[in-house]
């Protein structure tokens, strides 16, 4: 069945390279499709294009759909298009002539806008309280770690003291700003399109304050172009967010996998999560990491694949949107569960203690000698050079016991501040 039959057959080949995987990812959406189309037939029967027992027939064969889809034995065959032709199906099958009414004043161009935008926001929910649950995993592990130091880097060369305290926390307050773009992008997507139809709005006298009103959105996409025009946006305003938060992810996970390493060695992991190898037996790898690394950076990269189908596009409705949907359902399906993987994993992590005298950490702490000289009287270009000179001279011996005291340092982490500023 499709929704724009006219009583012809359609190429089997063609039929087969324009539907794609449609059915398939269209499963993530049969809940939110079930949604809006509760909406829409309560909208209709409230202007009278539905009489109050079409309606409480609908609203009864939407929710036996709704139920098959929770069990998750709702199936979408071969014969169907796609989700919003086997809803539309079941109910003519159910309610004879009154489900074939479900469609009037609406698309299905908008009848996907809706739905997809309906996942969008479910999700990106489900998202903001994922990384919350991170974000408050690795402020507790930056409160337990606090007081261990851990050697700093810039271009990979030994620079500065560090601390884990202060390396767990940067990573939560890191995930503040992908909260921020995350509910920019939530507030996009909020915005009800249901009633632009085709891209061209209805001679229905629809009312679209109820569907907004019934589905949840704070407000409408009022211009009915601009509501068609809205896909590919969306999913690029989503693709950039998820980039963001991928990113932090991706360059702790780095982290991890080198500091893992034999030739750093500052932290581990149970044996249970890493992998062996088929021929080196002492291999304990860190493949969760590796992964979680390789899914961010490939999700990093979906923005310029949304940007690119949609980049040039005419307004009005294109079948290249069709392209958008899988993999942008795809990233955020596995952005959740890397983000609880994640959090399972490294609330497993070892901290190590690091040996601050080992020879290779001896000028760690040159920056701190030169303040020392500093607060002595020395100008600060005089202190620079004349430890310098001791490094060059090796004669430099350094000294372990400046505090850094000052707002967001090793010593004041402000834990308490970051925790206040998610949003």
């Amino acid at each position: 069945m499709k929704l724009w039959d006219k009583g012809y057959s359609i190429d089997k080949k063609i039929e087969q390279f324009t539907v794609g995987n449609d059915r398939e990812i269209d499963l993530h959406i049969a809940k939110y499709d079930v949604q809006a189309s509760l909406a829409h037939a309560v909208m209709l029967e409230s202007i009278g294009i539905l009489t109050s027992e079409e309606l409480a027939q609908l609203k009864s064969g939407l929710t036996a759909i709704s139920t098959s889809v929770d069990k998750e034995d709702f199936v979408i065959e071969d014969t169907f298009e796609d989700v919003h032709s086997k809803i539309e199906f079941e109910l003519t099958k159910t309610l004879g002539e009154v489900g074939k009414k479900i469609h009037t004043a609406r698309s299905r161009n908008d009848q996907v806008l809706v739905a997809l935008q309906l996942y969008y926001k479910d999700n990106l929910k489900q998202i903001n309280d994922k990384v919350k649950v991170f974000f408050e995993t690795l402020l507790s592990l930056a409160e337990t770690h606090k007081g261990q130091l851990l050697p700093g880097y810039t271009h990979l060369q030994v620079a500065m003291p560090s601390s884990f305290g202060l390396w767990f926390s940067a990573y939560a307050e890191l995930l503040i700003d992908d909260v921020f773009l995350l509910n920019a992008v939530f507030k996009i997507v909020d915005q009800n399109p249901l009633g632009s139809a085709a891209g061209y709005g209805s001679s229905f006298p629809i009312d679209r304050d109820i569907t907004t009103e019934e589905l949840g959105f704070s407000t409408l996409k009022y211009n009915v172009v601009a509501a068609q025009l809205s896909r590919g946006k969306s999913e690029r305003s989503i693709a950039n967010a998820l980039g963001g938060l991928c990113n932090t992810m991706a360059r702790f996970a780095m982290d991890i996998c080198l500091y893992m390493s034999q030739n750093f060695g500052f932290i581990g992991f149970p044996d249970e999560l890493t992998t062996g190898s088929s021929i080196m037996p002492h291999k304990k790898n860190p493949d969760v990491f590796e992964l979680i690394r390789g899914k961010c950076n490939q999700i990093q990269a979906l923005h310029t694949e949304m940007l690119l189908i949609t980049n040039n596009l005419p307004s009005g409705y294109h079948r290249d949107f069709q392209l958008l949907k899988e993999n942008m359902i795809n990233a955020l399906e596995d952005v959740k569960d890397i983000l609880d993987i994640f959090n399972y994993a490294i609330q497993q992590i070892s901290v190590k203690d690091i040996d601050l005298n080992d020879e290779k950490y001896k000028y760690l702490f040159t920056v701190d000698s030169i303040n020392n000289l500093v607060v002595d009287g020395l100008s600060f270009r005089e202190a620079y050079q004349t430890i310098g000179h001791q490094v060059q001279n090796n004669t430099y011996q350094p000294d372990l016991g400046k505090q850094h005291t000052h707002i967001g340092s090793i010593g004041n982490l402000c834990l308490d501040e970051i925790r206040a500023k998610f949003p």
